[in-house]
């Protein structure tokens, strides 16, 4: 199948679309380079006007994009309603913070470098390139877009191809909102595509959330070329609970971690640490509420885990569980493909894991948990920073050094601490290891593609 959408609940095929020619790709960079340089010459305050035009859009469609959203990719319908109310809170985060973030910064002894006058200013790179996964289709897209835009570049997007309609969407709904046209154009293509379109002297930069083969794929390519890239790559955070933390507590919020989105998220918790004192308690409290979940329909409200994305995706994850169970794992709950039409899988927990498991070893994108036992925090550290990612991580305790030395130790992006990790528009995101590098969101985020210019002046 190509460039389609393919309803997970059903498995039956809606849509497909004819990838763009050759030729409706080169006019779509020529736009989207146009658009760059007329962006560069616009204000602040006219762009953030328009962004916050396009946010107003984007909230007052939010019904009918989250069903369509849902269709596409299979999450609980209020959970995409979700998603798009985030999106157009972020373009108004960034419309409203945008010129303060890349305000002009003086420094304040200039007399020392022999100046009258120095400073340093951010400016737009001109169209950069976004290659964007299909499990957050509006918010991935957007956490790029929105600073992007506002710092003056355009935007090339190439989604995944079983999300097109909700890649349609977004190619028009800048340009509704007042941005010239061409600010942001969404390139119906093939990922074996994609190496053309960034090696084109036009497009400037490149992101990428996706998989590690893909970010490597990328990264080489925009290396070959000297382009800026910033890659947001996958995880297997860890979700460690010590005794001094609220079991029950640590336990409900487990299970909303590894479940959100059909448990299909980067930042999703995927390894369970749980100390030997606390590990019998919260082991039977998670199985019990992972077990209870309703699975089913993601368009009904009731539902709290849908189907996985694609047919090959739940099938990879059942091969990881059987993998596992062949080799001694102890299921707690799931651990089946349940008997119905679509791409689902049960909620599973699997204890008694060892190194010779491809469960230990990669990333499970679905709701499947691993629960590990440490005897002390050494050992917890020591499972938690063995995976070759470090995307986000979550430290339940209430002990303040014991929180410290985890904060210091852990190998991660980010530490949330008696909590699940969230990605909020406020706060810097991104990983080290093999979960990339660079950092979206916040004032990072949107200067990652500018130029830090330094100005002085005899």
């Amino acid at each position: 199948m190509g460039i389609a959408t393919v309803n997970p609940t059903t498995g039956l095929t809606e849509k497909e679309f004819e990838p763009h020619s050759s030729e409706e790709v080169q006019a779509r960079i020529a736009e989207s380079a146009g658009a760059a340089a007329r962006l560069r010459a616009t204000t602040y305050e006219q762009r953030a006007a328009w962004m916050l035009a396009a946010a107003e859009i984007l909230a007052d469609e939010a019904n009918s994009l989250a069903e369509l959203i849902t269709v596409e990719m299979g999450k609980p319908i209020a959970q995409s309603v979700a998603e798009v109310q985030k999106s157009a809170k972020a373009m108004r985060y960034y419309a409203e913070n945008a010129e303060a973030f890349l305000a002009d910064s003086p420094l304040q002894d200039p007399a020392a470098v022999g100046a009258s006058q120095a400073w340093t200013r951010y400016e737009p790179l001109g169209a950069v390139l976004a290659v964007m996964p299909w499990n957050y289709p509006l918010w991935q897209v957007i956490r790029f877009a929105a600073p992007a835009l506002m710092a003056g570049n355009s935007g090339l997007l190439k989604h995944a191809s079983n999300v097109p309609q909700a890649a349609i969407y977004l190619d028009t709904l800048f340009e509704r909102g007042g941005f010239p046209a061409g600010s942001f154009r969404t390139l119906l293509i093939g990922g074996g595509e994609v190496a053309d379109v960034l090696a084109d002297p036009r497009v400037k930069a490149v992101t990428l959330t996706g998989s590690e083969p893909a970010g490597r794929s990328v990264a080489s390519i925009a290396a070959d070329h000297v382009k800026k890239a910033v890659l947001e790559l996958g995880g297997s955070d860890p979700f460690i609970v010590m005794p001094t933390a609220d079991i029950a507590e640590a336990a409900a919020t487990a299970v909303r971690a590894r479940i959100n989105n059909n448990g299909q998220s980067c930042i999703a918790g995927k390894r369970f640490i749980v100390h030997t004192d606390v590990y019998d308690a919260f082991a039977a409290e998670f199985a019990q509420r992972m077990a209870d979940l309703v699975v089913g329909d993601p368009l009904d409200p009731q539902t709290e885990v849908g189907p996985l994305a694609t047919r090959s995706g739940r099938d990879e994850l059942a091969e990881l569980v059987e993998d596992a169970r062949d080799r001694g794992a102890q299921i707690l709950a799931g651990g089946t493909i349940p008997d119905s039409k679509g791409f689902f899988y049960a909620p599973t927990v699997v204890a008694g894991l060892t190194d010779d498991m491809r469960l230990v070893q990669e990333e499970a994108f679905g709701p499947v948990a691993s629960l590990y036992r440490a005897n002390d925090r050494e050992e917890a550290l020591r499972i938690a920073n063995q995976t070759s990612f470090g995307l986000s991580s979550a430290v339940w305790t209430r002990d303040a050094a014991e929180e410290e030395w985890f904060l210091q130790n852990l190998e991660a992006g980010a530490v949330f601490i008696n909590g699940m990790t969230v990605s909020y528009q406020e706060l810097p995101f991104g990983g080290i290891k093999r979960s990339g590098f660079g950092r979206e969101l916040a004032a990072e985020g949107i200067r990652e593609f500018c130029n830090l210019k330094t100005v002085w002046k005899a």
